[in-house]
């Protein structure tokens, strides 16, 4: 094998109580899909931000290209040709495509310092980066207006034209269709057999063995091990990340269902979804399958208030609801959980016991003052009921790994009495570990009388989780299956186009 293009050597970073890198030495190669993977709070994320100049190297050596190298800025990392996609989104949503993809690099679309952007010119170059990655996603448009998906392409559209000999991809696939998965895999094989470095970060197994050439595995901010793909299996990685082997993944209720909780009858919102009917059961975990941009997410956004239909009936327990507003929803103790937890979910800068907290202050207030005590009694409660991993209850969420905030958007609503949650992409973004935990949580949420409605891209998550499965396509109701009668093959052909 030739040199690394990369060292990174003995490399330690220390936060307030927390040695987040404890002396990691990984090699990275040209021409090398290199995995990393571990739980959330391992160690990847923090890795790479040392990598890309995020975070000032404290300890250790860094050697890019057989020189030793400190970066102060993302800036220096990227003009040495280091490129970063991050899991959170970091497009600017008011400008267009082709802005964000040249952002900061706008000059050379100038005659000279003073000339005004040659708009025309920058968005040809930016199509001709769209079309080689197969994204139809014009240059033009404010980014705004696109979907969480189409976003995540952007980003990695600004990643490949700035030509790098590094591209970092920190769960590139979280959040885009499977066309736009080919797509991407495509463009990585490509950007593979010139001599690119790719490092790629995922929890996703499937996709690891398809892409990958060299794992390695970190696990408490150690280096366990690194070994080529072809050497390792999916249950060998699952317990060198957790450090022990995980003997039941996926939960199902032992009890019978009960009546209907939830009936929706001829559900109708313009461009988005079309004459959706079916009921939910008490008891019952209801996945809803299909593609991205099926119209999924839509409809739990409008069950939840968050978006008005033009027609339809929603009944609860027999009686016709009209639910115009979170807070309608609320009252009706219907909760949800969002694609986007970080946007929509949670309260970043604010306390654990703020966010589990949330939906009941107002009833726990008086004279407009919150009732600390109580407060702090339902959030010990409930961070120790979900094993939500935090130094205190007083902790700021935004500084938690993305399984336990996860757990924090469920325990809001489990703590206020909700009896059905609407869950979007529950486990996007989580390890294996915290995956089967949310799955062990929904399973006593339901086993305890609640009901569920779960919308997945992941099929072994709707097939181990749900006892019956609705499919959309195209804003319709393209089928519905017993779990039972299920499986993957028959899901992706309701799902697809016939």
């Amino acid at each position: 094998m030739d040199n690394p293009i990369i060292k990174m050597e003995n490399i330690t970073k220390t936060f307030p109580g927390v040695k987040a890198l404890d002396d990691i030495s990984i090699d990275f190669y040209r021409g090398c899909v290199h995995i990393l993977i571990g739980e959330n709070g391992a160690g990847k994320s923090t890795l790479m931000k040392i990598l890309s100049g995020i975070y000032k190297l404290e300890k250790g050596a860094l050697v890019y290209k057989n020189e030793k190298v400190v970066f102060d800025n993302p800036k220096q990392a990227l003009d040495k040709g280091i490129s970063v996609i991050h899991q959170e989104l970091s497009v600017i949503n008011d400008l267009t495509v082709a802005e964000n993809i040249f952002l900061g690099r706008e000059d050379r679309f100038r005659k000279n310092r003073l000339s005004l952007l040659d708009k025309t010119k920058m968005n040809c170059e930016a199509n001709k980066v769209l079309k080689s990655m197969e994204m139809d996603i014009a240059p033009s448009i404010i980014v705004s207006k696109l979907s969480t998906a189409k976003k995540q392409m952007v980003e990695i559209a600004k990643a490949v034209s700035q030509d790098a000999s590094v591209i970092v991809m920190d769960e590139p696939t979280s959040s885009i269709a499977e066309n736009e998965v080919r797509a991407l895999f495509k463009l990585i094989r490509e950007l593979k057999r010139k001599g690119t470095a790719i490092i790629y970060i995922s929890h996703r197994m499937k996709e690891i063995f398809e892409i990958g050439d060299r794992v390695s595995v970190l696990r408490d901010g150690q280096h366990i091990k690194t070994i080529d793909i072809s050497n390792v299996t999916v249950d060998e990685l699952i317990s060198l990340m957790v450090g022990r082997e995980i003997k039941k993944m996926f939960y199902k209720r032992e009890h019978p269902l009960g009546d209907d909780i939830l009936r929706v009858e001829k559900l109708c919102k313009q461009n988005k979804f079309k004459d959706i009917s079916f009921a939910l059961k008490k008891g019952e975990v209801l996945g809803v399958a299909g593609l991205i941009g099926a119209g999924r997410t839509e409809v739990l956004m409008s069950l939840f208030g968050v978006e008005k239909p033009d027609s339809g009936i929603i009944y609860l327990e027999g009686e016709e609801v009209k639910i115009t507003s979170p807070s309608i929803a609320i009252k009706n103790k219907i909760g949800l959980v969002p694609e986007d937890r970080r946007c929509q979910g949670l309260l970043l800068e604010d306390y654990v016991k703020t966010n589990i907290s949330l939906p009941m202050l107002k009833r726990n207030s008086k004279h407009g003052f919150v009732d600390f005590f109580w407060e702090t009694q339902i959030a010990t409660r409930f961070v120790d009921k979900m094993g939500i991993k935090t130094p205190s209850i007083s902790s700021k969420v935004k500084n938690l790994s993305g399984g336990n905030q996860q757990k924090i958007v469920l325990a809001k609503w489990m703590a206020s009495n909700t009896q059905i949650l609407l869950l979007d992409e529950p486990t996007r973004g989580v390890d294996v570990k915290a995956k089967s935990e949310i799955y062990a949580l929904i399973n006593n949420f339901v086993r305890e009388g609640g009901s569920v409605m779960m919308v997945s891209s992941e099929l072994p998550e709707i097939l181990g989780v749900c006892d019956r499965v609705i499919v959309m396509r195209e804003g319709t109701i393209s089928g519905e299956v017993q779990i039972e009668n299920a499986d993957e093959e028959k899901l992706m052909k309701l799902a697809s186009l016939n």
